[in-house]
């Protein structure tokens, strides 16, 4: 079996010139050439935070007041939540530098040569769910906006136009591939952020700081622990998707420079967040009518002054855009991993037609714009776990990866590495299984999911902080009690960890 040596100071200064935006992306998942990898830390905090400086991040800012919190608790909710999101996010940026792929690939490693499908099939119903939102919430205030502006009729056929604008705008930014996604996103930073700043003038004079909210006694904590884990849902949902950009990345960078670049972008989403806590306490106060229907975006429109209409459709594209690409292209990248015969713009192609139908299906035929968001929070507790089996597997391992047995499943081999049992590492899969199993059984959403275990905490959602702690437990003891392969860790070994026997499967097929 073959490892690659990561290159010497020399040669990671001869970086061919990359491509431009325009040059359709043909890379795969197979891994990233040393000369191809030009991006940068800054481009990879460019796309985190452009794919969540939007309209959707501002709905998530609202939680904390649909709860019940007042302003500050609000804010406190959102802060905690991010950073605490923010800081199990950060490993994740670590795998695709080092490997040249994503991250499903890279859990190869962990999971199985066929366990990695779990990574797949996580990303791809995040990716359809949040692909979703994104495209929902942008178009209805790009409508609305444009309904008060310009008197456009606010219809279903108007908002079957805007949703079709943003998907169909989103799948061709998302079939260009890497480089475009990323000079949207560098656009999308600047000027969303800007945008936002202009709503902090069209909104000061309304603003009270000392909104009193109505979660008090014993409704408090279920309300504020209910909000920080529906704002940690939000990067924690990034997860799957990291390895998608940091691949582009060279593999001799600081991983300190990697993991302060996914925190830092997921600090610098409270600017949406916070626009959306305060202007929520404003449509309380003003449309309480249309804030208890749950109609946010009605009421934000209903209080903006008229100037700010323009920069409001200028926030529904520019965002809707951006969020929209980040989750639609690295499900195209893995699905053409799943299915070889499709290259990564066929699968691009193929995934964006099934995504662009279900908007369609889903907001006009049976309608599930609601449900889509509590299936969203059940997707973001089944990632969790897997996020930790992923990052404890990084420490055992060292950070060592064995790139030829990772690419096994995509080239339709048997053997490698990490074959462990018929391509399935049992302990990284019961890990997961269970805790994600359980964690959904905690899950408190009143009035659109509950677990079997949901109102044993006193209304208190404890299904994130539960998933996460029993996945380290059990996957970290599966380990020590039933030791992986010698192996299937690097030169150095493991660490922490005991180890067994090596399997020594040779990579066999094509």
């Amino acid at each position: 079996m073959t490892t690659e040596i990561p290159m010497t100071a020399a040669t990671a200064s001869q970086h061919a010139a990359p491509p431009s935006a325009t040059t359709i992306e043909v890379n795969g998942i197979a891994p990233i050439p040393d000369d191809e990898r030009s991006a940068s830390p800054l481009d990879l905090f460019r796309l985190i935070f452009g794919g969540a400086n939007t309209f959707a991040t501002v709905v998530l800012g609202t939680f904390p007041i649909v709860f019940g919190l007042s302003f500050w608790q609000g804010a406190a909710s959102i802060v905690i939540g991010l950073l605490v999101g923010a800081a199990l996010l950060a490993p994740m940026a670590l795998f695709g530098a080092r490997n040249g792929t994503n991250n499903a690939v890279s859990s190869s490693a962990h999971l199985g040569v066929h366990g990695r499908v779990v990574g797949s099939f996580l990303s791809l119903l995040t990716a359809l769910a949040f692909f979703s939102i994104s495209v929902w919430s942008s178009g209805d205030m790009l409508i609305g906006a444009a309904h008060r502006a310009i008197e456009i009729p606010e219809n279903d056929i108007s908002l079957a136009f805007g949703y079709g604008l943003f998907a169909v705008l989103v799948l061709v930014v998302c079939i260009y591939g890497f480089r475009f996604m990323l000079l949207v996103n560098k656009v999308a930073v600047v000027a969303t952020t800007v945008l936002f700043v202009l709503g902090i003038a069209a909104f000061a004079g309304d603003f009270d700081s000392g909104y009193a909210g109505t979660a008090t006694g014993a409704l408090f904590w279920p309300a504020f622990v209910g909000a920080v884990l529906i704002v940690m849902s939000n990067p924690v949902s990034f997860g799957a998707f990291l390895g998608d950009w940091s691949r582009y990345i060279p593999r001799e960078t600081p991983r300190s420079h990697l993991m302060l670049a996914a925190f830092g972008a997921q600090l610098a989403t409270l600017i949406p967040f916070l626009f959306g806590l305060t202007t929520a306490t404003i449509v309380a106060t003003r449309q309480p009518e249309l804030f208890a229907a749950g109609n946010y975006a009605g009421g934000l429109l209903a209080i903006s002054p008229g100037w700010f209409m323009l920069p409001v459709c200028a926030i529904a594209v520019i965002g809707g855009l951006s969020t929209g690409t980040t989750s639609l292209y690295g499900t195209g990248l893995d699905f053409s991993s799943v299915f070889p015969r499709f290259s990564r713009v066929q699968a691009t192609a193929f995934i964006g037609f099934w995504a662009i139908a279900f908007i369609f299906v889903g907001r006009f035929a049976i309608d599930v714009v609601t449900s889509i968001s509590t299936f969203a929070v059940l997707i973001v507790v089944c990632t969790a776990p897997w996020m930790v089996v992923m990052m404890i597997g990084w420490y055992t391992r060292r950070g060592w990866y064995d790139s030829e047995s990772l690419q096994v499943f995509n080239r339709r081999q048997h053997g490698g590495r990490y074959w462990f049992a018929h391509g399935w590492n049992w302990r990284a899969m019961g890990a997961w299984l269970i805790s994600a199993g359980v964690g959904l059984m905690f899950v408190n959403l009143p009035g659109q999911f509950v677990g079997w275990l949901g109102n044993h905490a006193n209304g208190i959602d404890l299904s994130i902080p539960i998933s996460l702690g029993l996945a380290a437990i059990l996957y970290l003891g599966a380990l020590f009690v039933f030791p992986e392969p010698e192996d299937a860790y690097g030169p150095e070994g493991p660490a922490l960890v005991p180890t067994g026997p090596a399997a020594n499967h040779p990579i066999i097929g094509d």
